[in-house]
């Protein structure tokens, strides 16, 4: 999967969201994008194992016919030529598989669901502690994290918020980035997204007099 790109323009967009949502609250956004939670390669290899064990089956029931085949094509025909076909075609099945494995559209239906969400969630926590949202003043810290292959959003928000905003609230924003994942128009929903987040935290958390910003605007985008 290529790398994610953003343009500064659509990267301005992003981080004037993430201040306009902050003036209004207490409260620190953080944005994180990765393009995979995870490489899955054991499930890729997995299934191109799988598929090249299908085809030797399936070809076995022709070997009479590969068989004469090989005996027009070769000058002095032996059984190793038959073992030789096998071999590398099996193999040859097996690289290719494996290769369209690692397109984002087949590795969601190889992998299974359960795991992608567990990956995940796992690299979402680990971001949230790496880039300091766990550590806010008041813990009114939240982070939306974007795992592009994965197309799942997970919006983590620290003890302070989560004891007063329902889970239901996010949900319903983390459904919305979704969409923009899907309809290609990322940029656009995330915004909204932001300035929803804004708009809840506001309710719990005004802005208060000297307030501070602890976290950074911009969107960070991780290459692991």
């Amino acid at each position: 999967m290529s790398k994610i790109k953003f343009s500064n323009e659509e990267k301005e967009k992003i981080k004037a969201s993430i201040k306009e949502a902050e003036s209004k609250t207490s409260g620190e956004i953080a944005g994180g994008i990765i393009k995979e939670s995870d490489n899955y390669a054991v499930y890729e290899l997995t299934f191109a194992v799988f598929i090249g064990l299908a085809y030797f089956i399936v070809m076995l029931f022709f070997t009479h016919s590969i068989e004469e085949s090989i005996k027009k094509m070769s000058w002095e025909y032996s059984s190793h030529y038959l073992l030789m076909f096998y071999g590398f075609s099996t193999f040859l099945v097996m690289a290719i598989v494996y290769l369209l494995a690692n397109i984002p559209f087949i590795d969601r239906l190889i992998v299974p669901k359960s795991v992608l969400r567990y990956k995940v969630n796992q690299r979402a926590v680990r971001y949230f502690l790496e880039s300091g949202v766990y550590n806010t003043k008041d813990r009114t810290g939240v982070l939306i994290f974007i795992s592009y292959l994965e197309r799942r959003v997970e919006l983590l928000a620290d003890k302070g918020i989560s004891e007063k905003i329902p889970q239901e609230k996010w949900d319903t924003i983390v459904a919305h980035i979704i969409e923009g994942i899907k309809s290609n128009q990322l940029v656009r929903y995330l915004s909204e997204s932001i300035r929803e987040c804004g708009n809840l935290l506001a309710e719990q958390f005004p802005i208060q007099p000297g307030d501070v910003n602890e976290l950074g605007d911009d969107i960070q985008i991780l290459e692991s």
